[in-house]
């Protein structure tokens, strides 16, 4: 069973931890309040923490559960595991058998959206609601923003920055922010504590990794993005975001016309840290009780 570190300010994250035992490794999760079902899908280097302020605001009117991908956070590191999209997408869905979660609302971010909107794209009548801010569902490479750096980091350089420099957390995450000012040195602290070593930090280099290689795996859940145009749906976009900029929402857009749309200008990547009351707006607006 998976226990709360030491170094995990309670305060900050009162919730009880729960572990989902998967064959591949324990994996941590929270579940908390009554209601409506709202799943929290994280990217990197994130985990169920960053989704703490929405969790705090929505449990009083919402089962609120966050799940932690293998690699991440609280749950298992195992040294040799698929950390793969795909691999996490699964795992996922297992997740869902098992809880018999009914009715969800999805909420996504970064890599998180080819994770969970794989269930809604599987199983649109399990979902009766979502709310996606700064994330992409198509390969990325054709795209030379993301093709340069993708080369380049994907090489043993790369790999050294990743795994022995902890260059996920220790740079990208705070580059990541529109105000960095909000990213303090105590909250900073609970993710760089969850990939403390280069063992943890596979899980990170395993993901920037899926950039280059896992186009086909996103162009099969691109295709089939029309079966999500009848689902409630809020396109959320913090406009500071340095690593995915607004095209990509007027992309999803174009792809969601009946989607409400939620500008967030001075806001990064992180909007669930940045910008919690806009996204507890946007899911309370799909009125989905």
């Amino acid at each position: 069973m998976i226990t709360q570190p030491t170094w995990l300010d309670r305060s900050e994250f009162p919730f009880t931890s729960r572990t989902f035992s998967h064959s591949h490794g324990d994996l941590h999760y929270v579940d908390e309040g009554a209601g409506p079902i709202a799943l929290f899908v994280h990217g990197t280097p994130d985990w169920s923490f960053g989704f703490r302020k929405l969790i705090k605001q929505l449990g009083p009117t919402h089962r609120c559960i966050a799940l932690d991908h293998l690699g991440f956070g609280l749950s298992d590191k195992p040294k040799h595991a698929d950390l793969s999209v795909e691999a996490h997408a699964h795992r996922l869905q297992d997740f869902v058998d098992h809880l018999e979660l009914k009715n969800i609302i999805l909420i996504v971010t970064d890599f998180g959206g080819g994770i969970g909107l794989a269930h809604a794209l599987d199983h649109a009548e399990n979902v009766k609601g979502i709310v996606l801010y700064n994330t992409w569902l198509w390969d990325l490479m054709p795209d030379k923003r993301f093709y340069r750096p993708a080369v380049m980091m994907n090489s043993a350089f790369g790999r050294f920055l990743y795994l022995h420099l902890g260059f996920s957390v220790n740079v990208m995450m705070p580059s990541g922010y529109g105000d960095r000012k909000k990213l303090t040195k105590a909250i900073h602290a609970h993710f760089k504590n969850a990939l403390p070593d280069a063992v943890a930090r596979i899980s990170t280099f395993a993901l920037l990794k899926e950039i280059r290689i896992a186009g086909q795996f996103w162009n099969t859940q691109w295709s089939q993005v029309d079966r999500l145009r009848d689902i409630p749906t809020a396109l959320c976009w913090g406009l500071k975001d340095r690593f995915f900029p607004p095209d990509m929402l007027e992309r999803w857009k174009r792809a969601l016309p009946n989607a409400r749309v939620q500008i967030i200008p001075e806001v990064g990547h992180f909007v669930h840290e940045e910008s919690a009351d806009e996204l507890v707006r946007a899911i309370r607006s799909l009125n989905l009780h």
